[in-house]
């Protein structure tokens, strides 16, 4: 058993699994996820979000698979009768992409739907997240800043059996295009904005489609909102002011706990490997969600 200050992990993603009365926790678990070799994705589970057990291997890479470094950020979803992964590869020869995995059971073994990622092969990209807007299913993605300097947020739809796009990928927004998003100076990229999207992530929120996602303020990783007023996918997205977390943390994803109380899940600070996971709860009563400051502090 671990308390939540013993897990180093990245990128947590929480599945509250009702029938058991319990929480799932993934995200990023190598302890090293810059450089390879990776090693898979582990998993915990808990009735109190402070102690987990586990940990759980639910993704051992197979002899073939074409990545050997950056497992990052996996997220699982319940679609339909099975148990979806998204989550982000690379290789030393292949660009960053999400891959779709899939297993019987929440704690896997989770395998690949499809040979290859679902993101455009020629772009690098990261952070796949799933909505289904009741017609059909579209995959968020960030087309990362590291190829275009200017990070950017893109949706493309997905076939029904979600082994690939069912169409060309659309512009959601950019990284500046946020208020309050600022350029991250990086060694070696004189000249670039380097405005960065991580860690999308999407929930209803009222008449309006709510996301979540994360890049940088004053040198800190930060999550700010955006919001689409169609309340579908396509937009147009409008982006609050002000970040929602500006205390270097990030990639986050909000969820509902047996009390019916709203929280967000994020890791803190974002330096490896120090990062830890953190539940703070938000109140839901504005446009914009905002946190419960008490509760924040009861991490630090």
């Amino acid at each position: 058993m671990k308390r939540s200050s013993e897990i180093q992990i990245r990128d947590p993603f929480i599945v509250p699994l009702e029938s058991e009365n319990r929480y799932y926790l993934f995200g990023t678990t190598d302890d090293d996820p810059w450089d390879p070799p990776a090693v898979g994705f582990e998993a915990y589970r808990s009735r109190d979000l402070e102690v987990w057990e586990g940990p759980f291997r639910v993704f051992t890479p197979p002899a073939d698979f074409w990545a050997d470094r950056n497992f990052w950020a996996p997220e699982v979803h319940r679609i339909g009768e099975r148990w979806v992964m998204f989550a982000s590869f690379k290789s030393a020869d292949r660009r960053r992409g999400t891959q779709i995995l899939s297993a019987p059971e929440i704690l896997g073994p989770y395998e690949p739907v499809s040979a290859a990622p679902a993101t455009p092969e020629e772009w690098e990209c990261l952070d796949g997240t799933y909505w289904n807007d009741g017609e059909r299913s579209w995959m968020i993605f960030c087309h990362e800043w590291v190829q275009t300097g200017n990070g950017s947020i893109r949706a493309m739809p997905l076939r029904e059996d979600l082994s690939g796009p069912a169409g060309p990928p659309l512009l959601l927004f950019r990284a500046a295009d946020a208020p309050w998003a600022e350029a991250l100076p990086i060694l070696g990229s004189a000249g670039n904005q380097n405005f960065v999207t991580d860690g999308p992530y999407l929930l209803r929120h009222g008449e309006v489609l709510l996301m979540i996602w994360s890049s940088f303020v004053r040198g800190r990783y930060a999550i700010g909102m955006a919001a689409s007023a169609s309340g579908t996918v396509e937009g147009p997205w409008e982006h609050a002011p002000l970040p929602l977390y500006d205390e270097d943390g990030g990639h986050g994803m909000i969820f509902r706990d047996f009390a019916g109380q709203f929280r967000l899940a994020i890791h803190t600070p974002n330096d490896t490997p120090r990062e830890r996971p953190i539940f703070p709860y938000l109140d839901m009563r504005h446009d914009w969600p905002v946190l419960r400051r008490a509760s924040v502090k009861e991490y630090a």
